[in-house]
């Protein structure tokens, strides 16, 4: 496999987006981190991860830039093409690295040197940047090969990988947490090459790692991440869609790429097959055919789909043709060129689609079994699939920085208050309910429940008509009818109607019943024996078209409570 990387291209094509000169001190910051530094930035000491203020403090005349993969695709377009003119099966891995199977393209040119330099220079000649070329035996050997400019023989990657550090398994566009907790162990435990890290055993690293270990350990190896047992795409499984009138703007043709993207994914999911290579395919009003080839190391989902063909889309959409006129900025130019080749052309740029796409089809390249998303069924309704993925990677987070407490999970069960039916869980932990939602629970109120419940309940005092309290009689009968309620140190709100009072005597036979003094936690679990009144009812407060605000008010220790709101 050869491998063409532009470095730090984030920064390069941001940039260039912005006008900057090549000498300007710039980073690209996401998540307030540093994800990619020109070379003026680095020789001051700004370095990728990272944060905004201390990049700042090292180097004041940073410029700082936000991340956009929108914009990097759409300015790496013209480099793909340039190195599509040259040889065939160009695999974009992601904006910045293109990936080419080198057998073929080798004995063309005469071998992989002569092939490697005439890749560099079509790219500085036509698009003006600098870039270095790889080869090694698989993706992720060639990857590291092209940040060192080596060519690899055959057969020799195991030996390249030996004593390069552990590192190198985490990949800086895509840091994954799980990847950086796995370097972080291997350092501990005193694997700090990835050659130590290969010499153990497959099984050795199943038993005691997980599944991702696996996978980098193939990576260690020298061997691809994915077995080459892949499955050969279905005739049926790309997806067209037809324009009329041609589309030519971007956001258009983005909206129409992300239905296709979803017409793919599901039909993808019906079948039990997931995408890790995708063929993009446009065809333009004159007749023009365009086509682009992305590579994802990870199964694509419904939404990866959607960003790749809008990336692509943008890229071929808004390149115009024909040579610059004196009104073009130098800054742009040079910011195309920055620090990189000085002897490239500098007045051509890439021609463009001359007409409106007409038709946009999504081929699968390269199919694996949908397992290797390691989706749960909770996760159907997300059709991009990442969400909570990502969200529970979040929380796992927060819990490091706060405590397991920190993030609690609502669980539903049984109970006859709404309080009792609740019960809240830390995140991670298994999700049972307090008490058997399968029991008949006599007393429980019925449906529907209270939305808002507070914690402690709040107080409330509720009077009639002529001002005396309500209370509740020993047979559960009102005192007389509610006219007004006053929750807290709020202003008083009529009562507009109310239902009620719902009785309820819970674990008599524990102990006498205690009016003296009010439990510390009224309607939970592990409360004592309780006798609770409760009661429905509609106040003026908040009245609109749907009505006024409803509370459910309950009754114990000679005091009302707020015990939730609808």
């Amino acid at each position: 496999m050869l491998v063409l990387w532009c470095p730090d291209w984030p920064v390069v094509a941001a940039c260039v987006d912005a006008r900057l000169p090549p000498e300007t001190p710039a980073a690209v910051l996401a998540a307030n981190r540093v994800v990619a530094c020109s070379t003026a930035a680095r020789a001051d000491g700004v370095r990728r991860g990272a944060r905004k203020r201390d990049a700042q403090s090292r180097c004041p005349e940073l410029v700082v830039l936000p991340a956009d993969e929108a914009r990097d695709a759409r300015l790496f377009e013209p480099i793909a093409s340039a190195v599509e003119e040259l040889v065939v099966a160009v695999e974009i891995v992601r904006p910045g690295v293109l990936a080419i199977p080198v057998a073929r393209s080798a004995d063309h040119f005469g071998g992989e040197e002569p092939l490697a330099e005439q890749l560099v220079d079509a790219v500085a000649a036509r698009a003006g940047v600098e870039c270095q070329v790889g080869v090694a035996d698989g993706l992720f050997a060639a990857t590291l090969a092209a940040r060192r400019g080596q060519l690899i023989p055959p057969g020799a990657t195991p030996d390249f990988l030996a004593p390069l550090p552990a590192g190198e398994l985490i990949d800086p566009a895509d840091r994954r947490e799980e990847r950086e907790r796995l370097v972080d162990l291997l350092r501990r435990l005193g694997l700090r090459t990835l050659g130590d890290f290969a010499a153990l055993t497959a099984a050795e690293v199943a038993s005691r790692f997980g599944v991702d270990a696996v996978l980098a350990h193939r990576l260690a190896r020298g061997v691809e991440e994915r077995p080459l047992a892949m499955r050969r795409a279905p005739v049926d499984s790309s997806v067209t869609q037809e324009f009329d009138p041609p589309v030519e703007r971007v956001d258009a043709a983005a909206f129409a790429a992300r239905t296709l993207a979803e017409r793919l994914y599901a039909d993808l999911v019906e079948r039990g097959l997931a995408c890790t290579r995708l063929g993009i395919v446009a065809r333009t009003e004159h007749g023009e055919e365009l086509t682009r080839l992305w590579r994802c190391a990870e199964p694509l989902t419904s939404a990866g789909i959607a960003d790749r063909v809008r990336w692509q889309l943008d890229g071929w959409l808004r390149r115009t043709g024909g040579r610059r006129g004196p009104e073009d900025v130098p800054g742009a130019r040079a910011g195309l060129r920055a620090g990189l080749r000085s002897g490239a052309r500098d007045d051509l740029v890439e021609d463009g689609p001359t007409a409106g796409l007409v038709m946009l089809r999504l081929e699968p390249a390269e199919l694996v079994g949908a397992g290797r998303l390691q989706l749960d069924l909770f996760s159907a309704g997300d059709r991009a699939g990442t969400a909570a993925e990502r969200a529970g990677r979040a929380l796992v987070r927060v819990q490091g920085l706060l405590g397991p407490d920190s993030v609690l999970t609502p669980v539903l069960g049984g109970g006859r208050g709404p309080r009792e039916q609740v019960r809240l869980v830390p995140w991670g932990d298994e999700p049972a309910p307090g008490l058997d939602p399968t029991q008949p629970w006599p007393g429980r109120l019925p449906a529907p429940s209270p939305s808002w419940l507070p914690d402690p309940p709040t107080s409330a005092r509720l009077f009639d008509a002529a001002g005396e309290p309500v209370g509740v009689s020993g047979r559960y009968v009102l005192t007389a009818p509610p006219a007004r309620l006053l929750i807290g140190a709020g202003p008083p709100m009529e009562v507009l109607a109310w239902a009620g009072p719902w009785p309820v005597e819970e674990r008599w036979w524990t102990t006498a019943f205690d009016d003296a003094s009010m439990p510390v936690s009224p309607g939970r679990p592990e409360a004592g024996a309780r006798r609770v009144a409760r009661l429905q009812v509609i106040t003026d407060a908040g009245r609109g078209d749907a009505g006024g605000d409803a509370y459910l008010l309950a009754r114990e220790h000679g005091g009302w409570f707020v015990e939730g709101r609808y």
